[in-house]
């Protein structure tokens, strides 16, 4: 479980993420920030392409970043996201599929909390378990 305290710290982080994001397609500026086994928090951004399959997800580049700096294991997630010009976005931000399979890769699926922020006061929170019932991790081969 999680205290006030740490999932503030996290929506605050995600928020300094977002600002971050580079989204000139869809306009949809996301931001995440990571929490580490061993406390350390690392932001990503949502970073899209004119391919659009070059696209890479704030989650997916939160995680990436903490594993190329030797992090191995995470307790959870904070999302912000929203259109560029809007002070709120309409709906709590939750990790694509992709996204969702990625965290799996590192962490307790029943422990790993979501945290989909609207504003610091204002976030609902879900296991990985719960978005990701039934998942496949690397315990299975």
């Amino acid at each position: 479980m999680l205290h006030k305290e740490t999932i503030t710290e996290l929506i605050r982080e995600a928020g300094k993420a977002r600002e971050n994001a580079y989204a000139p397609y869809s306009n949809y500026l996301v931001g995440a920030a990571l929490l580490a086994e061993d406390g350390s928090i690392t932001r990503g951004c949502n970073v899209e392409n004119a391919s659009y399959g070059a696209t890479v997800c704030a989650e997916r580049n939160a995680v990436f970043s903490a594993v190329a700096k030797g992090q191995r294991r995470f307790l959870a997630i904070a999302l912000v996201a929203g259109p560029k010009d809007a002070d709120l976005p309409a709906e709590y931000p939750s990790p694509c599929g992709i996204c969702r399979q990625v965290l799996r890769e590192f962490c307790d699926p029943r422990k790993f909390s979501v945290i989909m922020a609207r504003t610091e006061e204002d976030y609902r929170i879900m296991t990985l378990e719960e978005l990701l019932p039934e998942s496949f991790g690397p315990e299975f081969l």
